[in-house]
């Protein structure tokens, strides 16, 4: 028999992780590595419901599962030790699991990788654990483009628009992701399990001031809260001032559902906690008035549903980004980027950079790739 590696936190076992794991088993012995509490911390900002020894024990105790065992590593690969002791055949993920570093790590040990379809078993709902956690309905948001022209040190070089989409919580984005996972931090607190109903504009006003309070030293941007807050996608339209002087939002089903059909996300890593995006910056009034450009056709070919024209000004926007914060991107990002280029229409990575996601405009499916599903008004 092969030996099969899957490495997971598996936390509030359910049916989709025993449908994971049956699935992984059809290829031969399977070996299951689970993600320590400390890991779990690292990488989703939260403690865990079952310990990891409830947890290694519930596993163990599936029929499907041949050994298991808690990682003794920390971050994205704490397997890496246990990986080359065991020396499996098959490393197998599901999609929101996969990443270019498993892959990579795979390629240099000489492992085959397998990505899951995620199939529930027959009869059964589709289960995560994001899903059956009570904070859960508090969105993330994902920066389209125009990032940056939200911090008053850059608009005041030029004025421009911010693109921002309210994203469901159907999967546990990684924390430090770019996807606004602190002021969602920020949000669970204050609101416990959802947006509560009223003025979204004054409730984002009230996220923004509760996540900066006075004497803050790096002011967060107001993209977060607003994108957070306010449904479906939202133009952000910044002249110098921490809070937009406009704000045009887009809520009809029609655009929305063209806009999650053609947005794709390849998981990275979690930004480095030394990382410094602001190192180095280039910030001039003929690169702010670049990305303010890309942002306003970006949001015109969105109303068009023009998906080669998104696709450029998403990655014209990208590319101003970058060329005023260089180190929102490093020689390892850039080279995962390079594998995609040929086959999609645009591309960006989440938030500020520095790990996160890939986030790919293409009209055709990207393989292991993850789709989000954008908040709507009635919701």
């Amino acid at each position: 028999m092969k030996k099969v590696f899957v490495s997971g936190c598996y936390d509030m076992l359910h049916s989709g992780h025993v449908a994971f794991f049956e699935e992984a088993a059809k290829y031969g012995d399977l070996y299951v590595g689970i993600g320590s509490d400390k890991t779990l911390r690292e990488l989703k900002a939260r403690i865990p419901v079952n310990n990891e020894q409830e947890r290694l024990y519930m596993v163990k105790s599936l029929k499907a599962v041949k050994d298991a065992w808690v990682n003794q590593g920390n971050g994205l690969i704490d397997f890496l030790d246990e990986i080359k002791v065991l020396q499996p055949d098959i490393f197998f993920v599901n999609s929101d699991g996969h990443s270019s570093m498993k892959e990579q790590l795979c390629k240099e040990l000489g492992i085959e990788y397998v990505v899951s379809k995620r199939l529930p078993h027959a009869g059964l709902p589709v289960r995560s654990t994001t899903a059956l956690r009570s904070e859960c309905r508090i969105p993330y948001r994902i920066d389209i483009a125009g990032g940056w022209l939200d911090q008053p040190y850059v608009s005041k070089y030029h004025p421009g628009p911010v693109l921002t989409i309210c994203i469901e919580p159907d999967y546990e984005f990684n924390d430090r992701s770019g996807m606004s996972t602190s002021s969602r931090k920020k949000a669970i607190e204050l609101w416990q399990v959802d947006i509560p109903a009223g003025d979204k504009e004054m409730l984002a006003r009230t996220l923004f001031c509760f996540e900066n309070p006075p004497g803050t030293k790096y002011v967060s941007g107001s993209q977060d809260a607003i994108g957070i807050t306010l449904p479906g996608l939202n133009r952000l339209y910044y002249d110098g001032d921490f809070w937009p002087s406009k704000i045009e939002s887009i809520k009809d089903n029609d655009t929305l559902s063209w806009l999650e059909e053609h947005i794709w996300m390849v998981p990275l890593y979690p930004r480095h906690d030394d990382y410094d995006v602001l190192k180095d910056t280039n910030i001039t009034t003929e690169n702010a008035r670049k990305l303010s450009n890309a942002a306003e056709e970006c949001w015109d070919a969105i109303l068009k549903k023009d998906c080669k024209r998104f696709g450029k000004a998403f990655k014209d926007s990208f590319e101003a980004q970058i060329a005023m914060f260089p180190n929102m991107v490093s020689p390892d990002i850039i080279q995962i980027l390079d594998k995609y280029k040929d086959s999609v229409d645009g591309w960006k990575i989440s938030g500020a950079g520095g790990g996160g996601y890939l986030i790919f405009i293409s009209d055709k499916p990207i393989e292991n790739s993850i789709q989000i599903r954008i908040r709507r008004e009635s919701l």
